[in-house]
């Protein structure tokens, strides 16, 4: 057994979440530096653009693949790469903050490639979320639909908990509520951003692929299934 004295006074962060972040800030860092001509050249002063135009997901271009039955891959990939490509510097920063966060909480009990699977599933849900539902020019990106289905994780675990100690388990999703109000709040004041159906998207699929890679979470949704 090790000595109290040689433990960290810090739990390290799952290596899953780590490689996240610096996914998002690496990438977020070049195209900050390129846009200040710090890095690249006057070329890179539109990286950010470009990244937009190549990696964001994009309403019209979806819509076009479904009425067209064609999924090219270089317009697929986008529900993938669209939440390592940010609108700004700020938004960059606080989803990344989000990510650790919610990261750490979620992968402390989940598998690393459990916790992978909720935030990347939980951007493609939210992509299509933001596709079926709106019909809107203005392009998706940011990391925020990934850290909701994380949210979504957390409120799982926050449910079983409560439910194992016998409280009432709708207390679990106060988290969601509290974001959502804000959410509700900064539309009115500053106008809405349609980016918010993303998010609840990326919630309902954090929360529900929960009860099947979480420890035991097939076999409790199976044996919940029998007992019903």
């Amino acid at each position: 057994m090790s000595s109290p004295e040689n433990e960290s006074p810090v739990n390290p962060l799952p290596p899953v979440v780590v490689a996240l972040f610096l996914l998002v800030i690496g990438i977020e860092a070049a195209l900050w530096l390129g846009g200040r001509g710090l890095v690249g050249g006057p070329g890179a002063v539109g990286w950010r653009l470009e990244a937009v135009q190549r990696y964001a997901f994009s309403g019209p271009i979806f819509d076009w693949m479904l009425e067209n039955n064609h999924w090219p891959f270089e317009h697929v990939m986008r529900f993938v790469t669209y939440p390592f490509v940010h609108a700004s510097f700020t938004q960059a920063v606080f989803s990344g903050a989000m990510l650790l966060a919610l990261g750490k909480m979620v992968g402390d009990v989940f598998s690393q490639l459990a916790t992978l699977a909720v935030f990347m599933l939980s951007c493609v849900v939210g992509a299509l979320a933001y596709g079926l539902f709106l019909s809107t020019p203005v392009p998706l990106m940011g990391a925020f639909p990934g850290v909701y289905g994380l949210i979504g994780a957390f409120t799982y675990l926050m449910w079983l908990r409560l439910g194992v100690l016998g409280e009432q388990q709708a207390r679990a999703f106060s988290l969601i509520g509290f974001l959502m109000g804000i959410q509700l709040v900064f539309g009115i004041l500053f106008g809405s951003q349609p980016d918010w159906v993303a998010d609840v998207g990326g919630f309902a699929a954090g929360f529900a692929l929960s009860f099947l890679v979480s420890p035991g979470g097939w076999s409790r949704l199976r044996a919940r299934l029998r007992h019903k």
